[in-house]
């Protein structure tokens, strides 16, 4: 299994339920200390997760991470999209950087890993990529119009990434999680 943003919440979450279930689990994130802390609490739960310091909005870092996890591994087979942050915003506020910064946080990360991780895993007779999106766009949550427009983006690159993908014995799907504190 390879997660991006394992390290704290949502991420977390799923790296500690992967281990308890016996898999073998790979995640990225910038944040070192948190996910030091999560691979030395699940110690004593199943595998050791891999931590692969990384931050997923310089590419070739994720994609040099992607294959790191393969290669300590072997084929991934599951992959978890989870990566966002959702800062809060006005329209005013936005500049270019911020705009292209947010898309790489929270949408363009899912398009290269799934990239990087799809051959592999095709060869290795199928798997499941699973993007995170958000209710927020559905919501028309306020201030954050940045991180809407991204997050209603994954269900676009879920589907085209479902139709080329799945030929291949590769299931994409889009997980919408409800407001989570």
């Amino acid at each position: 299994v390879f997660v991006s943003g394992g390290a704290t919440g949502i991420g977390a979450a799923i790296v500690e339920h992967y281990v308890a279930q016996g898999a073998r689990v790979a995640f990225v994130d910038i944040d070192r200390n948190s996910a030091e802390a999560l691979v030395a609490r699940l110690a004593d739960t199943g595998p050791k997760p891999l931590f692969l310091p990384c931050d997923l909005r310089d590419i070739a870092a994720l994609r040099d991470a992607c294959a790191r996890a393969s290669a300590a591994l072997g084929p991934i087979r599951a992959v978890v999209n989870n990566a966002a942050r959702d800062d809060r915003h006005t329209i005013e506020e936005v500049t270019p950087e911020f705009w292209d910064e947010r898309m790489a946080t929270n949408l363009r990360h899912q398009f290269f890993v799934s990239q990087a991780l799809a051959p592999a895993m095709a060869d290795a007779g199928g798997g499941a990529i699973v993007n995170f999106g958000s209710v927020s766009w559905m919501g028309m949550t306020p201030n954050i119009p940045v991180y809407l427009t991204a997050k209603a983006a994954v269900q676009g690159l879920t589907r085209a990434l479902a139709r080329d993908l799945g030929d291949k014995k590769i299931r994409v799907n889009t997980v919408v999680p409800g407001w989570v504190m």
